[in-house]
Order: C-alpha cells, then sequence, then structure tokens
C-alpha cells in the first residue's frame, strides 16, 4: 500500500463571499479535488477510470461546518475510505486550517463504480485493478 499525503492548497480569492469567507458550496468542489488527487496518488487517475468504460458518480454528500477558512488560510484535507463493497465507495473528509490544526469541516461522500449507461458495475468480478486498489485503502486515515 502507498502511503498517501493529504490534499493541501490555499484558499483562492473567488471562492470567499462577501465575509471573506469560504462560501460553503466551494467545500463541494475541494472534496471532489481531494478525490481527484487520490486517485492520481494511487496510480488511478479518473482518466484511466474512464477509459476503462466506468463512472463515479457522486449519490450524496453531508458536510458540517465548523470553523470559516479565509481567502489566503492554508488547509489540508484528511481523508478516509469508510466503506467499499465493489460497487459503493464512501469516503469521509476533515478540512483543517493548516496554521492552527482546526477542524473547520466534517464532511462524507458516497460514489457508485457504473457502465457508461450508468448501471452498477462490480468492481471485484470486472475491474479486480480498481478494487484492490480501494479495497487496500478501507479504513487506513490519510493524515
Amino acid at each position: 500500500m502507498k502511503n498517501i499525503i493529504p490534499y493541501k492548497r490555499k484558499v483562492f480569492y473567488y471562492e470567499t463571499d462577501k465575509m471573506n469567507i469560504v462560501h460553503h458550496s466551494n467545500y463541494i468542489r475541494i472534496l471532489e479535488e481531494t478525490r481527484v488527487d487520490f486517485l492520481e496518488q494511487v496510480g488511478m487517475p479518473f482518466q484511466l477510470i474512464e477509459d476503462m468504460g466506468l463512472m463515479m458518480p457522486v449519490l450524496s454528500v453531508d458536510c458540517s461546518y465548523k470553523f470559516p477558512l479565509r481567502f489566503g488560510d492554508e488547509f489540508e484535507v484528511h481523508s478516509c475510505i469508510e466503506k467499499f463493497n465493489g460497487t459503493v465507495l464512501k469516503i469521509s473528509y476533515e478540512i483543517i486550517n493548516s496554521a492552527t490544526g482546526q477542524l473547520c469541516v466534517e464532511a462524507h461522500s458516497s460514489h457508485c463504480f457504473t457502465n457508461n449507461d450508468l448501471k452498477p458495475v462490480r468492481t471485484k468480478k470486472n475491474y479486480p485493478d480498481i478494487y484492490n486498489i480501494f479495497a487496500q485503502y478501507v479504513g487506513h486515515n490519510i493524515k
């Protein structure tokens, strides 16, 4: 299993609102950036998954906002694959202010592996390489 580093960057100006805090909708984008980064780190980027004829639509997302991030703040996202049964994947996230260590957001997302017609696919049977990558990270906190 490859050691994965947390996703890190600064808050961009366009992500903030009139109160100079990150608009709540932008945290959903940060979660997606984190997933894309994870897939690249484990050698299974989205483009490769899609080239294999698979998609990973979002089934659900929930966020609990604890403390705001502001323009220029550095943050990191600690994530964990909570569940994976070969078809459905559930990921948890903690968005942390890098300077203060303060927890800013707790979130979860669920995804389903499907074919291009959006029919669920069992990766263990049909795509064992993909299955093995995700299965090995279940319960492994990326911190």
